[in-house]
């Protein structure tokens, strides 16, 4: 069996949690507590261990609990008929390590896509709310974690453009031959995450449109378009066209970097049109079509992650759910939630039997 199931995990200065251990079954596990217990931090510490990096902190530092000066995640897996242990430790100034069954990665490139994962959380709500950045995380966390071509490409263009910004930034930027070296990593490296994400959305909005009407019965209609201003034949001339304003700005204003993803319903963007219900809606189905093709790439089911799942759906959207892992669509599932007999009764009303953790609030500055 090619599917990872985590059987336990040990936090050592991990955000909120000075030292702790957890056990987990192989199906559904509901990590019940009030409100500043942790409970997110446990489902953070597992998408750590999946991807080598917090799924709420674009750094590492601030994962490293009060006034500590390391941290460590450890989780034990079944694999395969295997037992596989990650171990990812991160002592502050130094690099992060990550380790599989005690080997050091040279690489983060190397782990990433080796347990994939989908975590559906309140602040996804940010997808939907915020600027292109944050979707252009989505569509990358998900490419990255099927196609290590993808995120080799995606590492080098940001490290062009690092470079490039540095130069423009040092007023350099007239340095035509520096420059050009720049100009063409760019172009090399982001006409094949182009590529790559143009195909990936074309297959992949009709997953969402139909995850959409599942949940909502088809009330509505929904879309999922990549966003781009990328001419495949042109790109080379259309960086060189926004020099005069990259001069001025002294950042490079043009390339993949700047690429969106729009996200609509009935025709119009749901960020200004759709309801609160209906963008929560619409977010279940974009993370529900996210899973589908981790599955269907992969070949084997990711873990699940919902956090404050009843924050996002109704009593009977997580029966529909819950009754889909029944029926063998999802594998193992961690849930957050404040009241432990809701989460305990979704379960009981579906047949399957659920690992009930409670966690505490811990009496340490988080």
């Amino acid at each position: 069996m090619k599917e990872w199931t985590l059987q336990s995990l040990e936090l050592l200065n991990f955000k909120s949690y000075p030292h702790a251990n957890f056990d987990f079954g192989a199906r559904i596990n509901c990590i019940v507590g009030p409100n500043g217990a942790g409970k997110t931090n446990v489902l953070d510490a597992i998408y750590y261990l999946s991807t080598g990096k917090s799924y709420f902190q674009s750094s590492d530092a601030p994962n490293i609990h009060h006034q500590q000066q390391q941290m460590s995640i450890q989780g034990l897996y079944a694999h395969d008929g295997e037992e596989e242990r990650i171990h990812i430790g991160l002592e502050k100034g130094q690099r992060k390590k990550i380790y599989r069954n005690d080997e050091l990665y040279k690489r983060l490139a190397d782990h990433v896509g080796l347990i994939p994962v989908v975590m559906i959380s309140p602040s996804d709500r940010d997808l939907i709310a915020e600027g292109g950045e944050v979707r252009r995380r989505f569509i990358d966390a998900t490419l990255s974690q099927t196609d290590p071509v993808y995120f080799d490409h995606l590492l080098q263009y940001h490290q062009a453009l690092k470079q490039r910004n540095t130069m423009l930034r040092n007023g350099m930027g007239k340095d035509n031959s520096l420059r050009e070296i720049y100009d063409h990593q760019l172009v090399e490296h982001g006409l094949e995450i182009f590529k790559r994400r143009r195909a990936f959305s074309q297959t992949f909005a009709e997953d969402v449109a139909k995850h959409y009407e599942a949940i909502s019965n088809g009330a509505e209609t929904v879309t999922f378009a990549y966003a781009t201003k990328i001419e495949e034949d042109h790109y080379a001339e259309q960086l060189k066209e926004a020099l005069p304003k990259d001069l001025v700005m002294e950042y490079t204003t043009f390339g993949i970097h700047k690429d969106d993803l729009k996200l609509s319903m009935d025709g119009r963007l749901i960020k200004r049109y759709g309801s609160q219900g209906q963008q929560k809606t619409y977010l279940i189905a974009l993370k529900l079509a996210q899973y589908h093709y981790l599955h269907q790439v992969k070949g084997f089911r990711p873990i699940l992650l919902l956090d404050d799942i009843f924050d996002k759906l109704d009593a009977e959207r997580v029966h529909r759910m819950i009754d889909r892992v029944n029926q063998g669509v999802f594998g193992q599932i961690f849930i957050t939630d404040t009241h432990p007999e809701r989460a305990q009764a979704i379960a009981e009303a579906e047949g399957v039997e659920a690992n009930i953790i409670h966690v505490e609030r811990q009496n340490q500055p988080v």
